[in-house]
């Protein structure tokens, strides 16, 4: 098993909110959906099956590398 990786947390702007984990391997395939409405927050992390997370909508996205939001340009 990997070692445990940091958490992203992902607070919600507006509702419907989708956090969506992709997984590992040779195809990438979603493999877990979640909808957040407004002021929402997930918190989440990599794991052994999880490489990838995509947020859809209005977001503030928090990691150890900093903060950013989905809607910036």
């Amino acid at each position: 098993m990997p070692e445990p990786t940091e958490y992203i947390v992902i607070k919600a702007r507006e509702n419907g909110v989708n956090v969506i984990g992709l997984t590992r391997g040779s195809d990438t395939r979603f493999h877990h959906s979640e909808k957040l409405d407004k002021n929402e927050v997930m918190i989440a992390q990599f794991t052994e099956h999880t490489s990838a997370i995509k947020v859809r909508g209005k977001a503030t996205i928090q990691t150890g590398h900093g903060e950013m939001n989905t809607d910036d340009e």
